[in-house]
């Protein structure tokens, strides 16, 4: 066996396959049976969505450990590290530990070609096969039905929100959205929605696999105050459960009332101080991420956000209107090109006082062309950047102390603002030990 380092095992894994997406759980199937992989833990929770299921997969795992429960979570897209996909007890997997999985695949899957997310998620599977986990959340990369993540029955399948993204692959209604993403429910298996409007064919799947249905706003359900959230849900055997004056969080509280409705029907043990112990500490990186840093003299407030589809952009509307800067806010802004930017751009135009746009590192980036007239034509005050870090630094530049800058649309746009920071803190630290 070649011995390859991470980065040339991804570099491989891009080139292994004629697609980057090739719908079907065949060849995952195939390959997990010769590697002898089963069900990976004696819990597994799965978690699709159009939006939100990367915040509902950390509040489960938190809630989870929180009992000193071993929790193993798969997500998918990484920000910065492909290590980033894959952790235990809140650890990234070591890239020793991802090249012996994807060295584990490969001597399994023979002459099968696999997709770059399906190596990735066999060999997931097979670290966490490995580590002695009591659950594992994973999150469904694309759908639900015909996802690598849908290879293994879930005990628990939860269902985030519904709105139509991907409609090459998924369909361009809420309805075929739906059938998808209810293709990970599994026969008399407790099934979760987190959306107030389920459509039809979600409804119909869990009837016809006898699953028992917990619907938001019926089942349970969260009240938001300025100063706090309620939270009221029911138990397996459909007792009543409340919690009252919830601290604020910054991650979306709807995803958190989901999470804790899957948390109570496992049964675990219910301790009001742990539960909301567990939530407060929960953080995903890029994901109403809110960060401060220092700018030729000026503290500047910066808000991430991966949001990039109208859905998204209009629960950020939301929750930025409920929490004004002091100042004005400043948007930085990319999009990929699959995107609705119409739709997106809408949604928030009426929050930002001026946009600075770029393209994204990315062969599939929206020319900042497009960007800067769906913008125009909004009416809207813009300026274009060669790149988001020129954007960001031309947004620092306007900004004052009582000012907000609001960078989202793409994991990549985030991404980049991460690796700027990131320069910044190695740069400060230099020139401070120089000093």
């Amino acid at each position: 066996m070649i011995e390859r380092t991470l980065g040339e095992w991804l570099a491989y894994l891009e080139q292994l396959h004629p697609s980057a997406i090739d719908m079907g759980l065949e060849r995952s199937q195939q390959v997990a049976s010769r590697m002898g992989l089963g069900k990976p833990a004696p819990r597994v929770i799965t978690v699709t969505g159009t939006n939100g299921k990367g915040s509902t997969c950390a509040f489960v795992a938190s809630l989870l450990r929180a009992q000193g429960l071993s929790v193993g979570v798969y997500n998918s897209p990484h920000l910065l590290r492909y290590n980033e996909r894959v952790q235990v007890n809140g650890v990234e997997a070591t890239d020793a530990e991802l090249c012996e999985a994807f060295a584990a695949v490969e001597a399994g899957r023979g002459d099968t070609s696999l997709t770059y997310f399906e190596m990735g998620t066999l060999a997931a599977f097979w670290l966490f096969q490995h580590a002695s986990l009591d659950a594992v959340v994973l999150e469904v990369g694309l759908g639900g039905r015909l996802d690598t993540v849908n290879v293994v029955d879930a005990d628990m399948a939860l269902v985030t929100s519904i709105g139509v993204d991907h409609a090459d692959y998924l369909g361009d209604t809420r309805e075929s959205v739906a059938f998808e993403k209810a293709g990970i429910f599994r026969q008399g298996a407790p099934a979760l929605c987190g959306d107030l409007n389920p459509p039809q064919p979600l409804l119909d799947k869990a009837r016809e696999l006898n699953c028992p249905f917990f619907l938001r706003g019926r089942d349970f359900d969260l009240g938001i105050t300025d100063h706090n959230w309620q939270w009221r849900g029911l138990d397996a055997q459909g007792r009543v459960v409340e919690l009252h004056d919830l601290p604020l969080l910054d991650l979306p509280m709807e995803n958190a009332a989901l999470a804790l409705q899957a948390y109570l029907l496992l049964g675990l043990p219910w301790a009001d101080a742990h539960i909301i112990a567990a939530l407060k500490a929960t953080r995903v990186v890029g994901r109403l991420d809110r960060r401060q840093f220092d700018w030729q003299g000026k503290r500047l407030n910066l808000l991430l956000d991966v949001g990039h589809n109208p859905h998204a952009a209009e629960y950020l509307a939301r929750r930025l209107a409920s929490r004004p800067p002091a100042g004005k806010r400043l948007a930085v802004f990319g999009l990929l090109a699959d995107k609705d930017l119409d739709g997106v751009v809408g949604e928030l135009s009426a929050s930002v006082q001026h946009w600075a746009v770029a393209p994204l590192d990315s062969p599939r980036a929206r020319p900042v062309a497009d960007l800067h007239a769906a913008l125009h034509n909004l009416g809207a005050s813009v300026t274009s950047y060669d790149s988001v870090a020129a954007a960001l630094e031309g947004q620092c530049a306007l900004a004052t102390s009582d000012d907000e800058i609001l960078l989202f649309g793409s994991f990549y746009c985030v991404a980049e603002a991460l690796e700027w920071l990131a320069r910044r803190s190695t740069e400060e630290a230099a020139n401070g030990i120089a000093g």
